[in-house]
């Protein structure tokens, strides 16, 4: 599952955008961590931190799915890649 893939991904940039920014807003909320913010600012935040993630994998789901989902099928290999996909839904909603 860890190969480099041979197909675009429509929603690359977008993602990778998505993920930039919770960077910098994790970075943000340790910060206020270390600089004494009250808790449920630090919470609030966290909060904001895991809904951009959230995003961002829904992101990833739709373009797996657009794309290669789509492709293995064409070539045949459903079951392969239906089977990485649970995999990867497992291993998200644990």
């Amino acid at each position: 599952m860890s190969e480099e893939h041979h197909h675009e991904h429509k929603y690359r940039k977008d993602i990778i955008n998505r993920l930039s920014k919770v960077e910098g807003h994790l970075r943000s909320v340790k910060e206020m961590a270390i600089n004494g913010r009250q808790c449920p600012d630090i919470l609030l935040q966290i909060a904001a931190v895991q809904k951009a993630l959230d995003g961002a994998a829904k992101l990833l789901l739709k373009d797996h799915l657009e794309n290669c989902v789509v492709d293995a099928v064409h070539h045949g290999d459903e079951a392969q890649v239906i089977a990485e996909l649970n995999a990867a839904i497992n291993s998200y909603i644990r």
